[in-house]
């Protein structure tokens, strides 16, 4: 068989991948699609690869190029382990050893972790761990409580609005609410932690220049620019290096109070299997005379 007919076959063979019953499929032994030395390459390699809606023009496209890399590496691989030096064979060599022990046993704890560690986070956990630990959650930026409003710039009822967004008790906040409507932006929540990066985000005329005059622990402020009147009042406000709230860094909370709970389930898992198997006799240290 010449080379061209040789392709010719064996793309013919490769198209047999998308379809869902082939005639090698039904045989006991499979053809193999390509053979590099001892190494040889089979439809089923390959076919998990393939996508369903594939074309059968994209198959053969696609199988020939597999076919093509994977020949490459395996002459590549049989090479370098002729010319390599045999120390640095070994070296890789316990590398891969090394490698493929860490994926398994690195597997089994997380399916046993999975399995046997609880991963709810209850609030008086959560209260407990942070007032413990809360000298370790130092804030790297200004965070501020605040409510604030966009005006259009022909606002008729702005000075009433300004009155009852600092007072803002109950009845200021049922009208603040009843004609938010026509507000451009709006933050009634100034319960929430917010970055001073991201109020300067929302309020264009605040600026990294400008922010510690308007943004102060009880400050009011009005700015203005081309699109708008900005109207807010800075309930409370945190410094970088102050202690974080603990509702400003709740998901970082238990995200550390479940890593520490998972290292300490693994931890006592290696203690147990150790136990377990000295108990059973399957593992001895041997001492040195």
């Amino acid at each position: 068989m010449n080379i061209r007919d040789f392709f010719i076959a064996l793309l013919a063979m490769a198209a047999l991948v998308v379809g869902c019953k082939g005639v090698l499929s039904e045989k006991k032994e499979e053809l193999p699609l390509a053979r590099v030395g001892e190494s040889y390459l089979y439809r089923s390699d390959i076919a998990p690869l393939m996508s369903k809606s594939i074309s059968r023009e994209d198959s053969v496209s696609f199988v020939t190029n597999y076919i093509n890399n994977w020949a490459s590496k395996q002459l590549l691989l049989a090479k370098a382990k002729i010319n390599l030096p045999e120390d640095k064979l070994a070296e890789f060599d316990k590398l891969v050893a090394n490698y493929k022990s860490d994926l398994y046993t690195r597997a089994y704890k997380e399916a046993l972790v999975h399995q046997g560690s609880d991963s709810t986070v209850s609030d008086a956990q959560l209260k407990s761990f942070y007032k413990k630990e809360q000298k370790n959650f130092l804030l790297k930026e200004t965070i501020v409580q605040l409510r604030y409003v966009e005006l259009p710039k022909q606002f008729l009822n702005k000075d009433e609005v300004k009155q009852r967004l600092k007072r803002f008790n109950t009845k200021d906040v049922a009208y603040l609410d009843s004609i938010g409507v026509q507000f451009k932006k709006l933050n009634f929540n100034d319960s929430i932690w917010i970055p001073a990066s991201r109020v300067i985000t929302e309020i264009p005329p605040l600026t990294q220049d400008n922010r510690d005059r308007h943004l102060k622990k009880s400050q009011f402020f009005e700015l203005e620019d081309a699109k708008g009147v900005y109207l807010g009042k800075v309930v409370n406000l945190l410094r970088p290096n102050d202690v974080a709230p603990i509702s400003f860094i709740e998901p970082t909370l238990k995200q550390v109070l479940l890593s520490r709970r998972r290292l300490d389930y693994v931890r006592k898992l290696e203690v147990e299997i150790i136990d377990e198997a000295i108990k059973d006799n399957d593992f001895e240290i041997y001492e040195e005379e």
